[in-house]
């Protein structure tokens, strides 16, 4: 099959032309020679990826399809779907990166004779990485791999560009993203602290052996530092995820990768594995998890687990399945710890002393992003060995305020853990550090409840930090209040409503006025992200680069921002519209965000922001979905006036912008320091008078 079977939707070509899909729904209108559909449905139909190329290319609105998109265009309308077309390309990039001569000699030959010769030399590859049995990759057959011949020509050619690595990074990532809701995501921020945090076990030599019973799309593996001889373990109950996860495994380091698909808890692929370390991020509150067919099971030392403590089922497979002394790191919901149902089972681990600490996580650092996850750590007892008195409880929400996938806001979280994990573990007990750290004795913990909760052993600290912290607030807070009284804005006088003739960013950008790019978070690592939470509340840039492109080393998806850009949120419905400063000029766009580079000859930034965020504007420029709203900014509408005429406004709008930021500030000065006075005033450091 030729290239021309790949098939691409109007958001392909929107993605490839560089514009919005309206700007699709006018080309397909207005000139009769775009080409027709090939497939798909009377409302979201489909096109020949070359014939689209051809006609954009003959338009001038494209000059050259890049390569990693025209990569990702083959593997998203591959006719056996995505997720077959990237095992097939994970196929070839570990024949590329491993017998490389063998891959140059079936790629000097036809299409056809290509797929037939494909089989052969991949089995020399695939069976000595994965093994064989149930969730192995299989190595596709001729007739299969027929169609993604092209595809697989071109990710070659990517990865020779990338690295085989960093090409498939690139290409599931895409696949992730475009399919939110079909994958549960542990950022790398946290599985990097999981990872570590069973590395530094005291009882363990480095983890060679290491399994992750739920893998999902194999983010705890891959955060495991390579090491000789390593032997990688996955188990996932969907056949496709298993396989796609054992080959970016395999393409990250040289382990042996043995992949298994099956329900874990009913039908343990590797019940005879006693690995040194388990790392798991389990499904959430399962019902139907096997309580009835498993009473009898011999994993739970500890308790029969209730039909609710899903999560202690998977507690206990991870320890059955490590060796004695070997570490077991779940990410756990926080009712796991505090359910009156799981209290037998938690009761048990503390005595023989199976559970070592639990850590509570800032809220959005892994999925589900609105609550503040646990992370537990666990070692199988050593016979004859006595168990530990003490177990360990961390709180970190007020190191962060960040999500887990921000990996600089992330920094201060992962090292005042691994630092009080290191200690603990060096000594088996830790002086109290307030607020974040405590040493537990077990017998205090055995109640009625037994509670592990940290935050209910971890009163945080006055959130003013004391009574100097909280004069330096007030002394901050007056200067900010005074500064917003000067900035007030003069008062209104009233005139008569002025008509002018209005232009549209659309047209504005067809006109060369301005440049329009849209926000991906995608950049070198290090470089801060601007995020929509930014724009919202006028701070710093917050983020970083999301995990899966960032992992790609390249950043050709960037946009940065520069002075005198405009940056506006297309979500929410809100109008917010922030002109960038040289204090934030250097940052990466985030997702969500679409920036208005305008030509200073041409148009005031200052008088631009403005007017896009009148309300009216915002609102003709909406479109309404079930549950969100959605700006489309090619539809916003700024006057037609000359550079002259623009600067007046300009002016009045950079005035409000420095009142409502000086507006906000006094805000947040103020709510630090109420909260600090509530909080000294009812733990006792500050009082009454």
């Amino acid at each position: 099959m030729r290239d021309n079977a790949t098939e691409v939707t109007a958001a392909g070509i929107a993605r490839l032309a560089g514009v919005g899909r309206a700007a699709v729904s006018n080309w397909r209108r207005r000139h009769a020679d775009f080409p027709k559909p090939v497939g798909g449905t009377e409302t979201s139909p489909s096109f020949a990826l070359t014939a689209v190329e051809e006609w954009l290319r003959t338009q001038g609105k494209l000059g050259e399809v890049p390569l990693r998109e025209k990569v990702w265009q083959q593997l998203a309308g591959h006719p056996a779907g995505p997720v077959a077309a990237l095992l097939h390309a994970g196929c070839a990039l570990l024949l590329v990166r491993d017998r490389h001569p063998g891959w140059l000699k079936v790629s000097a030959v036809s299409d056809e004779r290509m797929a037939e010769l494909l089989p052969g030399e991949l089995e020399g590859v695939v069976a000595p990485r994965f093994g064989g049995g149930p969730g192995a990759v299989r190595i596709p057959r001729a007739a299969e791999l027929l169609p993604s011949v092209p595809l697989l020509r071109g990710a070659a050619e990517l990865a020779a560009e990338l690295g085989a690595r960093q090409a498939y990074e690139f290409l599931l990532g895409r696949h992730i993203d475009a399919n939110p809701r079909q994958y549960t995501l542990t950022p790398a921020g946290p599985a990097e602290l999981m990872a570590a945090l069973a590395e530094l076990a005291a009882n363990t030599a480095p983890a060679r052996t290491v399994l992750d019973p739920a893998c999902g799309t194999g983010a705890l593996l891959r955060a495991v530092p390579p090491r000789p001889e390593q032997r990688l373990y996955g188990q996932d109950a969907a056949p496709e995820l298993a396989a796609l996860t054992a080959l970016r495994l395999a393409l990250h380091s040289d382990a042996t990768v043995r992949g298994a698909a099956a329900d874990t808890l009913r039908a343990d692929a590797f019940a005879d594995e006693r690995a040194d370390a388990v790392l798991c991020h389990p499904p959430f509150n399962e019902r139907n998890w096997g309580h009835d067919e498993l009473a009898y099971d011999p994993r739970w030392e500890y308790g029969f687990p209730a039909r609710t403590e899903s999560e202690l089922a998977w507690v206990q497979h991870a320890l059955a399945r490590v060796k004695d002394g070997g570490t077991a790191v779940l990410l756990m919901p926080p009712a796991a710890a505090s359910r009156r149902s799981g209290r037998r089972v938690r009761a048990d681990l503390l005595r023989r002393g199976a559970l070592r600490a639990v850590i509570a996580l800032p809220a959005g650092a892994a999925p589900p992003y609105n609550i503040p996850l646990h992370i537990w750590v666990l070692s199988r007892p050593v016979p004859n060995t006595p168990a530990s008195p003490e177990l360990l409880l961390v709180e970190t929400a007020g190191l962060a305020a960040a999500d887990g996938r921000d990996r600089q806001a992330w920094r201060p979280v992962q090292d005042a853990v691994l630092d009080v994990w290191r200690h603990f573990e060096r000594h088996g007990t830790l002086d109290e550090r307030p607020g974040i750290a405590r040493a537990v004795p077990v017998l205090e913990l055995l109640d009625d409840e037994v509670d592990l909760a940290p935050a209910r052993r971890l009163p945080p600290p006055a959130a003013g930090g004391g009574a100097e912290q909280l004069t330096a607030v007030r002394e901050r807070l007056g200067d900010a209040v005074r500064r917003t009284a000067d900035l007030l804005p003069p008062q209104a006088e009233p005139a008569d409503a002025v008509r002018w003739p209005l232009i549209t960013v659309g047209e504005l950008a067809r006109g060369g006025a301005l440049l329009l790019r849209t926000g991906t978070g995608s950049g070198a690592p290090g470089v801060p992200v601007l995020t929509e939470h930014d724009v919202l509340a006028g701070t710093a840039p917050s983020g970083a680069a999301d995990q899966l492109e960032d992992q790609t080393g390249v950043g050709g998806d960037s946009v940065v921002t520069e002075t005198g850009d405009v940056v506006i949120p297309v979500s929410g419905g809100g109008t917010a519209a922030r002109v960038v400063d040289e204090a934030t000029a250097g940052a990466v766009l985030g997702r969500g965000l679409t920036l208005l580079r305008p030509d200073p000859a041409a148009i005031d930034p200052w008088f631009l922001a403005g007017f896009l965020r009148g309300t009216a504007n915002n609102r003709q420029a909406s479109s309404y979905a079930s549950t969100a709203a959605r700006l489309d900014v090619r539809r916003l509408q700024v006057p037609r006036l000359p550079l002259d005429g623009q600067h007046g406004y300009g002016e009045r709008f950079r005035a409000l912008a420095a009142f409502e930021d000086s507006l906000r500030l006094a805000g947040r000065l103020g709510e630090q320091l109420v909260r600090g006075l509530h909080d000294g005033l009812t733990d006792g450091t500050l009082p009454p008078e």
